[in-house]
């Protein structure tokens, strides 16, 4: 292994520039302070001249909402505690109706956005997709349309027997807006084979996103880490990340939350803990020079721990989230309302501001 000289690392990473993946796997054991104190100075660096030159002082969050349109999925993922099968009795399909009603409760308290994904239903045709965001952009134009994961495009590209860059482009025409990081998980095609198996590869995940952004619709980027993946897993998968950044710039932000094993099929010896959590996002804002947002997950390590993240690089406080299934299928159900948020933020202290899925300023 080469020897990696601290003061100079030090001094490269107040400086701005770029560090390698072995300046990574290096950064990794130093203490977690430190790698914080680090982390939030690329922090100040990435968002000093946004906002006005006050991105420094601002932490932003968003009002939206999840929505899984169905829980049916035939990949079966080792981590998911959600998907079931046509045959299970709880299996779903939301209505229009229904899902009219989860956008009339958002619209009533300021929502901007949804979060929609779902399984990999092996039956639902093409028109249904095309239909349904025909009829969200014209009841509901001032929502923004955040949906449909990689993994979910891949599929209908393979149900639909169409070309991916078709089918994304007639869901963009149709009002989709942007596209979720989801799917990512580990991009090493050894941690996916043993996690989910029947999933896209690395390759196809990223195939997704270079098209997406080809085609003005911007993303972003995350990593559910805490399994099977060593260390050197999770900087490949940032090195891959960041590269693909550097190739289409596409990516607004990157989330990265712990596995939550309870009721999933995968398990694990020792569930990750807050410091490893805290650790890998202060990486991933050094690492990541090429995107300027990094958002706390304290829908996976609560409310207190996503307000610690603040000094760990992160800028963001992610989503009031009025609604929440899959991660609290495995049993974790944290929840905020938009005061609450802003309290933790302004506890912190920053200055709490929404945004949309762009980080623009709404208020």
């Amino acid at each position: 292994m080469v020897s990696i000289n601290r003061d100079a690392l030090t001094e490269k990473i107040l400086a701005g520039a770029r560090i390698s993946t072995q300046d990574a796997l290096e950064l990794y054991g130093w203490p977690l302070e430190e790698l914080g104190m680090l982390a939030n100075a690329r922090r100040d660096l990435a968002k000093a001249k946004s906002y006005s030159g006050r991105g420094r002082e601002i932490v932003t969050y968003i009002v939206d909402r999840n929505i899984n349109y169905t829980n049916v999925c035939n990949v079966y993922c080792k981590f998911c505690a959600f998907y079931r099968t046509e045959r299970d009795e709880d299996h779903y399909v939301l209505s229009f109706e229904q899902i009219d009603q989860k956008l009339d409760e958002l619209s009533a308290v300021g929502g901007v956005q949804i979060l929609m994904q779902g399984g990999h239903h092996p039956k639902l045709p093409f028109a249904w997709y095309i239909d349904l965001l025909h009829h969200i952009r014209e009841k509901y134009p001032h929502i923004n349309i955040h949906g449909f994961s990689p993994p979910e495009f891949q599929h209908f590209a393979g149900t639909f027997r169409m070309p991916l860059r078709e089918v994304i482009s007639e869901f963009k025409n149709a009002g989709l807006g942007s596209i979720p990081g989801g799917g990512g998980e580990i991009l090493v095609d050894r941690v996916r084979q043993k996690i989910s198996p029947l999933k896209i590869n690395s390759d196809e995940w990223l195939e997704v996103m270079q098209v997406a952004h080809e085609l003005g619709l911007k993303s972003s980027a995350t990593m559910m880490f805490g399994h099977v993946e060593t260390i050197e897993d999770r900087i490949e998968h940032l090195r891959r990340v960041r590269e693909q950044q550097d190739r289409s710039g596409g990516f607004t932000a990157f989330i990265c939350w712990t596995f939550q094993p309870q009721r999933t099929v995968l398990k694990v010896e020792y569930p990750t803990g807050v410091a490893e959590y805290l650790r890998a996002q202060a990486l991933a804002r050094i690492f990541l020079d090429n995107i300027e947002n990094v958002q706390s997950s304290w829908v996976t390590q609560g409310p207190d721990i996503g307000q610690i993240a603040l000094k760990y690089g992160a800028n963001d406080f992610g989503s009031v989230m009025m609604e929440e299934n899959v991660v609290s299928s495995a049993g974790t159900t944290f929840r905020l309302n938009a005061a609450q948020i802003e309290s933790l933020i302004h506890n912190a202290g920053y200055e709490p501001r929404r945004r949309n899925n762009w980080y623009e300023l709404l208020n």
